[in-house]
């Protein structure tokens, strides 16, 4: 067998070439990604979707972490601990100094005692109305009222029918005063609070705590008709840890996994979960084995993510390039802030492709330069 000339190799060379934009590749090259979109304003990408890259070279650079609407000044004055509302449970007793308000007789001289005479009245509950009924007075409105004021209100109606009637009202059961929590929290129920003022940790606190890990779980807690979602993590020691709860707040502790993709000439190409409540990028790029050494472009990272700011609250998709190339990017990676459900893509470096070519020909060619090699030595070819 003849070996190839020189001028025969020259002759083949082009055709190599061009074969090396039809060999198989993980993804787009740097220069391909950051063609379809220029700048911050973005253009039609290859697929008719708008979006934008934004150069992550400074400090200014690096996206700002969203705020948590409504966790700050969130601890307005708190409403009174016994206020009275829809389906809580009362106990009212009457005092009456020298007779019973309720004995059934005219006192008179005989019966009437010194010591003031106790009735309590079965317990009761405030209907959906807000309503409550006591014997000699009828239905009168509780709802909205503290306790206090509501013996007050008992008192007064009483005028006329007694000589100076005492009331207390106490609460026994309390519903207006509870919040709902549930999930993954060791004693899933209804939680009454005690001053009105607990803040989220607190209550999570007083449920026994919560089941797993932080990195884990969020908190959605639903007041009224609004509902808002944050990490667990921001609730015992972020932006959520001084969230007031208010009565009637519904509070769901969700196990919800945080986990980025891993994409293009990366050391691992799969979906990774966070390792703690906050990844960076440099964490990130660590875990994922960063660029392929054969195949990666450390000049062309890259994190896809949709964030918030377009017309009408819509998101924008919007890529973060950065160039690992440069030494200063590393301190800037130890600051950029993984997202859930992020894309992390290493881009293929177009210098590799003549080298995979020639990979590829040797994988191919190197069994028969093996058997020739193996008849020559044995001399059945010469």
């Amino acid at each position: 067998m003849n070996r190839m000339s020189v001028r025969q190799l020259v002759a083949v060379l082009p055709m190599m070439l061009g074969a090396c934009a039809t060999l198989p590749v993980s993804g787009p090259t740097g220069r391909q990604v950051m063609a379809p979109a220029v700048g911050q304003e973005g253009q039609k990408g290859q697929e008719g979707k708008s979006f934008r890259i934004v150069a992550v070279d400074s400090q200014a650079a690096l996206p700002v972490a969203p705020v948590l609407a409504g966790a700050a000044g969130d601890d307005g004055a708190a409403s009174p601990t016994d206020m009275i509302g829809p389906g809580d449970m009362l106990d009212i007793q009457i005092y009456e100094a020298g007779v019973s308000l309720f004995a059934g007789t005219r006192p008179t001289a005989a019966t009437i005692n010194g010591a003031a005479q106790a009735e309590r009245l079965p317990a009761m509950r405030v209907d959906d109305r807000g309503e409550i009924f006591v014997p000699f007075i009828g239905r009168m409105r509780a709802g909205g009222m503290t306790s206090t004021q509501l013996a007050g209100a008992i008192r007064g109606a009483l005028k006329g029918l007694s000589q100076n009637p005492q009331v207390v009202v106490g609460i026994a059961q309390s519903v207006t005063n509870s919040v709902i929590l549930g999930g993954e929290v060791a004693r899933p129920g209804r939680l009454v609070l005690t001053s009105n003022r607990e803040t989220l940790p607190e209550v999570i606190a007083l449920s026994g705590g919560y089941r797993g890990e932080a990195k884990d779980l969020a908190v959605q807690v639903t007041r009224g008709a609004q509902a808002q979602e944050f990490r667990l993590a921001e609730a015992m020691q972020g932006a959520a840890r001084d969230w007031r709860i208010r009565p009637g707040d519904q509070i769901e502790i969700i196990k919800k996994p945080q986990t980025f993709a891993v994409l293009g000439a990366a050391g691992r190409v799969e979906q990774l979960p966070f390792s703690a409540p906050s990844v960076s990028l440099a964490e990130a790029l660590s875990a994922a084995g960063g660029p392929n050494p054969n195949l990666g472009d450390a000049k062309a990272v890259f994190i896809f993510r949709f964030d918030a700011g377009g017309a009408g609250g819509a998101e924008v998709p919007t890529v973060y390039h950065i160039n690992m190339m440069n030494p200063g990017s590393v301190f800037l990676a130890q600051r950029f802030a993984m997202r859930d459900k992020d894309v992390l893509y290493i881009g293929n470096a177009a210098a590799n492709q003549p080298g995979k070519l020639i990979q590829l020909i040797s994988q191919l060619f190197s069994p028969i330069i093996a058997v020739q090699g193996a008849l020559v030595n044995t001399g059945v070819v010469r």
